[in-house]
């Protein structure tokens, strides 16, 4: 791995947190989990345009397969890297690490520096973090809007479907699709157990969400039921 690349995982670390400090100390009343979450928004916008940027051919997002990174790629994934550092340890301070999401930080984390060891992939990789980072702006915010009071709203539930529907068109439409090009290209035996790793935790969380559709939209029939 390239030394400009660490001093960028480093210094992103260092960033990230700087910002998660900022925003704790500017938004004194309001949570741990709000402070954390805000960074993981900003940190989601700036990974997909990154991304979006990083693209060398949109009629083929994730080619050229099995190749060299670019060097924006490589400055994406690097700032990416940094940010899951950040929020692996930052949920622990907070005693919110979920198995599932530590599992998922910790594939993302292994994927990306095989990426760098190795120096290829880069495509795929960018494309698996557009993927996964498209819908994280709507799962911070439905949690944000609770706590701003808006639990069980018609605004509330309508971030859920967003989320959910812009979840499921990105893991389980173009998420299947993309491990199937990582698979099939000639890329190292460890890079394809990462992406199948990290198809499997999107599916486990594809699971839940459908669960918790189903049972938002019960709740919300219920009442006109009785009527």
């Amino acid at each position: 791995m390239e030394d400009y690349i660490v001093q960028w995982v480093v210094s992103g670390v260092f960033c990230w947190t700087t910002i998660f400090l900022i925003i704790r100390n500017t938004f004194l009343k309001r949570s741990f989990d709000f402070c954390n979450r805000t960074v993981s928004i900003i940190h989601a916008c700036l990974a997909v345009s990154m991304a979006s940027l990083s693209v060398q051919d949109w009629r083929c997002p994730a080619c050229p397969l099995a190749s060299k990174s670019s060097p924006l790629q490589r400055k994406t994934l690097a700032i990416s890297l940094s940010y899951l550092i950040y929020d692996l340890v930052c949920c622990h301070f907070d005693k919110n690490a979920a198995l599932d999401n530590t599992i998922h930080h910790l594939v993302s984390i292994l994927g990306i520096g095989a990426s760098f060891i190795y120096g290829s992939g880069g495509s795929e990789m960018v494309a698996a973090l557009w993927l996964t980072e498209i819908s994280s702006p709507f799962l911070h915010m439905r949690e944000i809007l609770k706590e701003f009071g808006y639990r069980d709203t018609d605004l509330n539930l309508a971030v859920d479907i967003i989320f959910s529907v812009t979840f499921s068109l990105a893991r389980m439409g173009g998420g299947p699709y993309l491990a199937y090009l990582t698979l099939t290209a000639d890329n190292l035996l460890f890079i394809k157990i990462m992406a199948v790793g990290l198809q499997l935790v999107s599916a486990f969380w594809f699971y839940k969400i459908v669960r918790m559709v189903k049972y938002k939209l019960s709740r919300r029939m219920a009442p006109n039921k009785l009527a």
